[in-house]
């Protein structure tokens, strides 16, 4: 079982103080700065040790959307010849592929927190939430490494005469991968506190994922849907997000501060949510996992 702790100070002494479990909504941030050391080794463990022993090691964050990219570009831009907002298919594919790749990484990583840390969190107190937000850290620098190859892409292609106007929405950027962050993290712990129970939830959640791109605007733009589906589709909280996001690099695409205030909201009850369930089950996942 685990409690949340704090640290007291008797003259030289640090002591930490174990606690029983406070508030459901507590994210004890204090307690996570104090840990943050902590943090930086678990980001460094989940961001090396993916690609540790593989022939091509971190060229792999380079490789992954760009293979999936090109199969985009062939299935859906030159056999289905989805429209592309008029963008080149490959950079658009790219675009969407890279903002959603970092959300998917976040919620399928942080949904295995309990059952893959489990022989750690049975042997030493820690808040459990470190684990979480390294995932989300590492998978933040993935993304910058993916998303510096976007702006290279954008250029190549502005270069070469395609239409791109990247735009004053990019300053929305933090906001939008705050955004994706959240989302991600929200519904990863919520599947983390349930999978202590059920463990088949684990074996969907890949699944899932792949389901939930296809019902994204990652592959096709809002703009083809027929006008009365724009709505229902843009209810899905990663829509306005990745349209914004394509919209603000690439100049095509539907970007609403209004859609994206909704998401905030929705995203921001998911993750309160997830937090509140993360910190109940932590007190007992012991006993199930």
């Amino acid at each position: 079982m685990s409690e949340p702790s704090h640290d007291v100070f008797f003259g030289h002494q640090h002591i930490t103080v174990i606690e029983p479990q406070g508030r459901l909504f507590d994210l004890k941030l204090r307690e996570l700065w104090a840990y943050r050391d902590l943090v930086l080794l678990l980001v460094r463990r989940d961001f090396v040790a993916q690609y540790k022993q593989t022939i091509l090691g971190p060229a792999w964050h380079f490789l992954q959307p760009l293979l999936t990219t090109l199969m985009f570009t062939i299935v859906f831009g030159k056999i289905a010849q989805i429209p592309t907002d008029g963008l080149p298919p490959f950079l658009f594919y790219f675009a969407g592929v890279v903002i959603w790749t970092y959300f998917a990484n976040v919620l399928t990583d942080t949904s295995a927190t309990f059952v893959r840390n489990a022989n750690v969190f049975g042997k030493v107190y820690f808040p459990r939430l470190a684990v979480p937000v390294a995932t989300l850290i590492a998978k933040l620098i993935a993304f910058v490494i993916q998303f510096a190859f976007l702006l290279a892409l954008t250029l190549w292609f502005g270069v070469r005469g395609a239409e791109v106007s990247p735009n004053a929405w990019v300053l929305m950027t933090p906001l939008l991968l705050l955004l994706m962050a959240a989302f991600g993290l929200g519904l990863g712990v919520i599947v983390s506190a349930l999978t202590t129970r059920y463990r088949d939830l684990a074996i969907l959640v890949a699944f899932g994922v792949q389901l939930y791109m296809y019902a994204s605007p990652v592959i096709y733009p809002l703009s083809t849907l027929p006008e009365h589906w724009q709505f229902w589709a843009s209810l899905n909280p990663v829509a306005p997000i990745v349209e914004a996001f394509r919209y603000a690099y690439l100049g095509a695409g539907m970007a609403s501060f209004g859609m994206l205030t909704y998401s905030g909201v929705v995203i921001l009850v998911v993750l309160l949510l997830g937090v509140a369930l993360f910190n109940r089950v932590e007190r007992t996942f012991m006993d199930t996992v």
